[in-house]
């Protein structure tokens, strides 16, 4: 709809509660881009450039946006690039660049200016807006997108770039986003590990300058330093109160964002595929489509804005977002690399006696000439190991079907051992420097997927496995090498598109697998959560968080990446690690999706009944935990007990973990722990569910709450020494 005000025009492009506008003064533009509660402003200068003029909460009256102090300012000296919408390098601006090319003539100096903008209508949920820019001195084209989920409150932006000019343009930098917020300070979040060491939180105040976050390991590419992070306006966000910002790369490979705090006390953030050692030849007419950024905003808290991101990710992201997931056994924590078919034979059994949907077969069971029987050997080689398997992955599946359980397996198909039969017939397929000594992480280096061949044998290797076994129900696709030595014999003299291309290549086999078989449950696994981003996500059903499966550690874990993953993605095992008691270490593990990686044969009689009904109880309540609303209760790092919570829509049925994380003497759930997103109105009934074999709970469950009482007052789950780990069902009453 159009309406006309005195004194300007106001061009509405209204799709089904995504607004996003273009208000239009003195041939002067404005373009909000509006979800249900945030905006992200565009502005229009007199010159052309295109500007952020606001972000935060929408403003109720969309012409006023024209209000905000600075609009319409044209400044002459370097501060008119501060807010730039995708700061070009090389002209005007004198801060961080989001784009920087080298033209076909050798000039370096890039100039964005405003062409045209359009709104296309995706759904009643999405828009799509479009903004075209252009140098007026080269014929080089930046269109920049913003993808708004209304209902969420997230936002995905990425660019395409393209060029026209007498010959090819090297793209030097090509972020995905550009932002500018303004506040009175900035706090990030970040975050760091190794192996073992998953997503160690850190928050600081950011400084005058640059603070880069990034990686240049090529694969695996989270496991020093994920590209997920939070920043809070003004001061540090808490659960349930502060304005934060969440966001993140759709990238799974080499990522860099850029935060710099400029002159003015304002934050840019830019943020997109790292540019170290890749500068990227583009040629005349062919497309550059960065990854997306995604971003999400509330001012209610890092509770607020994680739900909101969990819902999109459930609803748009995550393949199968809304379904369900297989509980599973896995073999590696019981066998390693030595079993046999009498060996898994028995496991099919056991994973029949558990209860759990499928057996997992992991590491081990491949290769010939070169036997995969540690991790030195055969990867690359995947026929099924002879003396091992005799009669092949075929007679295990029957036998699964034969315990009426599913059957699974383990690859780690972009990776090779020196010591295989596929490095001696094509070490071209190997990424390696020709003059260099060859290095080795985990005894294994890395295929070169920027290669068709290459690709054409990865995707071969699910194929054939699916080909000759129809009812193979889950992959576990591994990746834990990074890449030394980058060279790609394929790309010649185009090495500095390597980094890209190989995480294309990944993309592209990925989305072969899944065009011919799509709803194949599959694990993201990378010696834990070396490679979990939402770009890799699309292909797969969930996420191996770490190798550190003790359930302690994993509280801890489980939390923080909870403020980005739904628990619908996070694979979570019981094995012997740790030093807690089953039922401890079982709680944890149903905090995501459930499976077990222990001996079954020697558990005891009430351990195995314990497990036994715990699979039971949890088939009972998982939709809750993979489809509710979670909410954090007890923060682990801030006290001696943690307290979890998964919600219904309707707010009638719940699940809550708790858990004593300090074994020190007399430490418990000393006072009562409030309870969140209920009806005050409702009335509530809590009970305790998961008991141990022959335990009595200390839970009163004919005593009737309302939800009003529940969360003001709270309720003690009696937490101690006696009962470190207590699972509460809380149901309304009618």
């Amino acid at each position: 709809m159009k309406i006309i005000i005195p004194g300007y025009k106001l061009t509405v492009l209204c799709t089904a509660g995504i607004l996003l506008s273009a208000v239009i003064l003195k041939a002067q533009t404005v373009i909000p881009v509006e979800t249900s509660d945030n905006a992200m402003v565009l502005e229009v200068a007199k010159n052309k450039d295109l500007n952020i003029i606001y972000f935060g909460k929408k403003l109720n009256n969309t012409q006023e946006y024209s209000q905000i102090p600075g609009v319409y300012k044209q400044v002459e000296d370097y501060t008119n690039s501060l807010n730039s919408a995708y700061t070009p390098a090389g002209s005007r601006n004198l801060v961080e660049p989001a784009i920087s090319v080298t033209h076909a003539d050798g000039n370096n100096s890039l100039d964005l200016k405003y062409v045209s903008h359009d709104v296309k209508k995706i759904s009643d949920d999405v828009s799509l807006l479009s903004v075209v820019l252009k140098d007026p001195a080269y014929n080089f084209e930046v269109t920049l997108y913003y993808k708004a989920y209304y209902k969420s409150d997230v936002v995905e932006q990425w660019s395409v770039i393209k060029h026209q000019e007498k010959g090819n343009v090297t793209l030097q930098k090509f972020a995905s986003a550009n932002l500018h917020i303004k506040a009175k300070v900035f706090w990030l979040n970040q975050y760091h590990g190794d192996w073992a060491k998953e997503m160690q939180p850190e928050e600081s105040k950011l400084t005058h300058g640059i603070k880069t976050l990034d990686t240049k390991l090529g694969t695996r590419a989270n496991l020093f330093q994920p590209s997920v992070f939070m920043i809070s306006l003004d001061k540090p966000a808490t659960e349930d109160e502060g304005s934060v910002l969440y966001g993140g790369l759709e990238w799974s490979g080499n990522f860099r964002t850029d935060l710099e705090l400029d002159p003015q006390d304002n934050l840019r953030i830019i943020s997109g595929i790292n540019n170290y050692a890749s500068p990227y030849v583009l040629k005349p007419n062919e497309e550059f489509a960065t990854p997306a950024f995604w971003y999400t905003f509330s001012d209610h808290g890092k509770g607020d804005a994680s739900r909101k991101l969990q819902s999109w990710a459930r609803d748009y992201k995550i393949l199968d977002g809304k379904g369900s997931r297989v509980t599973l056994l896995n073999n590696w924590e019981s066998t390693y690399f030595n079993f046999n078919e009498s060996k898994l034979a028995e496991l099919l059994k056991d994973t029949k006696k558990l209860g759990v949907d499928l057996f997992l077969l992991d590491d081990g069971w491949f290769a010939n000439k070169y036997p995969r029987n540690s991790d030195h050997t055969g990867l690359g080689d995947w026929e099924e190991n002879k003396q091992k398997l005799p009669n092949g992955i075929a007679s295990l599946v029957k036998e699964a079907q034969q315990n009426e359980v599913k059957f699974g397996i383990w690859v780690e198909p972009e990776m090779v051992s020196p010591k295989s039969e596929l490095y001696e017939k094509h070490p071209d397929w190997v990424i390696k420097q020709p003059k260099r000594e060859e290095y080795y992480y985990r005894n294994q280096l890395v295929l070169d997927l920027s290669n068709p061949k290459v690709q054409d044998f990865v995707y071969g290797i699910i194929d054939n496995l699916f080909t000759k076994n129809p009812a193979l129900a889950y992959i576990k696709w591994d990746c834990n090498a990074v890449i030394y030595n980058a060279y790609s014999t394929h790309l010649g003299k185009s090495q500095s598109q390597f980094y890209v291309e190989y995480v294309r290549g990944l993309y592209k086999v990925l989305e072969r697998i899944r065009a011919k078989y799509p709803t194949v449950p599959m694990m993201l696994c990378s010696g834990g959560g070396g490679r979990v981003d939402y770009a890799a996500l699309q292909y797969f059903t969930e996420f191996w968080p770490s190798d550190n499966t003790d359930p302690l550690e994993r509280i801890f874990m489980q939390w923080e990446y909870s403020y980005f993953y739904p628990a619908i993605t996070s694979s979570n095992h019981v094995t012997d690690w740790g030093k807690q008691p089953i039922k401890y270490r079982t709680d944890v593990a149903m905090m995501g999706k459930l499976g077990f990686d222990i001996v079954v044969s020697k558990l005891s009689g009430t351990d195995l009944q314990f497990c036994q009904d715990a699979i039971k109880s949890y088939n009972s309540f998982k939709q809750l935990v993979w489809h509710g609303n979670q909410y954090r209760l007890a923060n682990p790092r801030e006290g001696s007990v943690a307290a979890i919570m998964y919600m219904d829509e309707a707010k009638s049925s719940g699940i809550i973990f708790n858990y004593l994380v300090n074994n020190r003497y007399d430490e418990k759930s000393r006072a009562p722990i409030p309870l969140k997103g209920l009806d005050t109105a409702k009335k509530y009934q809590v009970k305790e569910i998961d008991l141990y074999p022959g335990s009595k709970t200390s839970i009163d469950s004919s005593k009737i709450y309302t939800g009003d009482f529940l969360m003001k007052i709270g309720f003690n789950p009696q937490v101690h020494s006696g009962r470190t780990s207590v699972v509460l069902k809380i149901d309304e009453v009618k």
